[in-house]
């Protein structure tokens, strides 16, 4: 059983999505029986919310979908997990600041090696554009990260 947590940095854009993302890919190719899979915010101010609706929506309409509450991250998933997944180097700085075993993290756009971008960019502050590029770059990273596993 493999362990991922998806971090961003308040839960409720990138990291539910990516969650989201990564089961619908799994369950696809009948992988998810060998995943955990959660996701986790580096803050909490958003603890306890659904994921954004405009994530919601771009997830919906690509048919994936988002079940996850937003949480903070804590100090046990540093154990509990396998390996956590950040969206930006600001959420891997985080999480080694909070004394993070590095051999843990990885920016999920390293498993996009062919983008143009090597983080996914947060698109709370911005429009509808945002949240389908963020959806294009999370889905072409978590196959990516399906792969590495074979």
């Amino acid at each position: 059983m493999h362990r991922i947590l998806f971090i961003c940095m308040g839960n409720i854009c990138r990291s539910p999505l990516a969650e989201g993302l990564f089961l619908h890919r799994l369950r696809e190719r009948s992988l998810a029986d060998r995943f955990e899979v959660d996701s986790a915010g580096t803050g909490g101010w958003h603890a306890g919310n659904p994921p954004d609706e405009r994530s919601n929506d771009v997830a919906a309409r690509n048919g994936v979908a988002l079940v996850s509450r937003a949480r903070q991250v804590v100090n046990d998933d540093f154990e509990h997990f396998d390996l956590l997944v950040c969206m930006d180097d600001q959420n891997v700085q985080e999480l080694l600041e909070m004394d993070c075993p590095p051999d843990r993290i990885r920016n999920l756009m390293s498993y996009a090696p062919d983008s143009d971008h090597d983080h996914v960019p947060d698109p709370y502050y911005g429009g509808a554009d945002g949240f389908e590029l963020m959806y294009r770059l999370i889905d072409a990273a978590v196959l990516g990260l399906i792969d590495s596993f074979d």
